[in-house]
């Protein structure tokens, strides 16, 4: 789901990538302190707004947030029962606030427009990190991660049709396999492009 870019002429579109990812990160920490349930209730409602502000198609924005609600059908129970329910909510709500604050930043801003500032943001410190390597590692990470996505998504259509269940390891070895395989070819990819050091 990463790099979903959503267009928009929005304000929170046209924000510069460098301030958004400032105010992302600055929301993600007061929101993981918040301690009364009122006001992540509050905090909830402007992330809302924000994505009204933002004009995001529903559906796209749903798509962002829904893998997090299948970790949270997991999680919550556990730490309602080992810590309290108060602290389960408080935990998941924190939770979807900053996945939601993430998934706003990626629907408004491009990927390209994400490595330009992580450059620009490591030049000063070209002496001892190269922010060109930097922002290809960023770009590969950003690609690998749906590439991954769509590996585990035909290797279990794969099993589908064929009629099988199996077990998680007769899932992971093709996974891994074909993964191998899609790493090989990013190598050689890499390579031909002279980057072989």
């Amino acid at each position: 789901m990463i790099g979903l870019y959503s267009p928009g002429t929005s304000v929170i579109h046209r924000a510069p990538t460098g301030l958004k990812l400032l105010l992302l990160s600055v929301g993600a920490i007061v929101v993981s302190t918040i301690q009364d349930p009122l006001l992540l209730g509050g905090a909830a409602l402007l992330v809302a707004a924000l994505f009204v502000i933002a004009r995001v198609p529903a559906g796209a924005a749903a798509r962002q947030i829904t893998p997090i609600l299948w970790m949270l059908v997991i999680v919550v129970p556990i730490q309602g029962l080992l810590a309290g329910w108060l602290v389960a909510g408080l935990m998941a709500a924190r939770l979807l606030i900053a996945v939601a604050l993430a998934a706003l930043f990626t629907l408004t801003t491009p990927v390209s427009s994400v490595l330009e500032t992580f450059e620009r943001m490591l030049r000063p410190f070209n002496r001892w990190i190269d922010g060109d390597r930097v922002g290809l590692l960023v770009a590969l990470t950003i690609r690998c991660i749906p590439l991954l996505a769509d590996i585990v998504t035909e290797v279990l259509e794969a099993r589908k049709a064929r009629g099988t269940r199996g077990s998680l390891l007769a899932l992971a070895v093709p996974v891994v396999v074909r993964s191998l395989y899609a790493a090989d070819a990013l190598g050689e990819a890499l390579i031909a492009r002279g980057f072989d050091d």
